[in-house]
């Protein structure tokens, strides 16, 4: 069980749909958070709605190379519990069509920049902390039309998992987290491309809530079938 009622955690992806309902979540639980994400608006917005849980906020891009440091940075000396990564972006179209641009950023915002913001964040995890990492099915099921971003969420799931092995001994647990196809909007704004004609996707207050519960409760692997 982990305790979340006083904890400190970090919300990479707060201004996300499923990163906004995370950081909810997470408060209705008693945690205190700062909230990360690319709009200082939304992240505002976030942040009157929920008060005084709130340490700080930041904002800032992963694609840019200064984004994870940023981020690092505010919460540089307060005590940290845990670390929840909501951030992403996605992109269709043939795999042998995708240009640098489009690589670059899915690679940048969704796996380097969380890797550079684990190596200046991590060490800071203490005993009975968690890193929550949030992948998609597309991780176990590469898809068509979606090869580049499959290959990012399959990069952060195989990472999660050789952090588990490697946090073991600081007393931190890590969690990758793999949702099915979620109502969150992010396929109406691709980087590029057009998305393809998509199954009705999950709720992500339930999602959110799946997620929060597997952190409260342990478990270390959400794979798509757990929702």
């Amino acid at each position: 069980m982990t305790e979340l009622s006083g904890s400190h955690v970090l919300v990479v992806g707060a201004t996300g749909v499923l990163g906004t309902e995370l950081a909810r979540q997470l408060v209705a639980q008693g945690a205190r958070v700062t909230l990360s994400g690319r709009s200082e608006k939304k992240l505002a917005d976030l942040a009157d709605e929920l008060g005084e849980a709130v340490v700080g906020t930041v904002a800032a891009d992963l694609a840019r190379p200064s984004g994870p440091a940023d981020i690092a940075a505010e919460v540089y000396g307060r005590e940290l519990d845990g670390v929840v990564f909501a951030a992403g972006v996605v992109a269709f179209g043939p795999a042998l069509e995708v240009d640098d641009d489009t690589l670059d950023e899915l690679v940048l915002v969704n796996l380097l920049g969380w890797m550079r913001l684990m190596r200046d964040v991590g060490p800071r995890l203490g005993k009975d902390s968690f890193v929550a990492q949030i992948s998609a099915v597309v991780a176990e099921s590469p898809t068509a039309g979606m090869a580049a971003y499959s290959a990012t969420k399959a990069g952060l799931s195989a990472y999660g998992k050789a952090l588990t092995l490697e946090l073991r001994r600081q007393g931190v647990r890590v969690l990758d987290a793999r949702p099915p196809h979620t109502e969150t909007g992010l396929a109406t704004r691709p980087i590029a491309g057009d998305a393809p004609r998509l199954p009705q996707g999950k709720d992500p207050v339930d999602v959110a809530g799946r997620i929060v519960g597997a952190i409260r409760d342990g478990e270390r692997d959400l794979p798509s079938s757990s929702f």
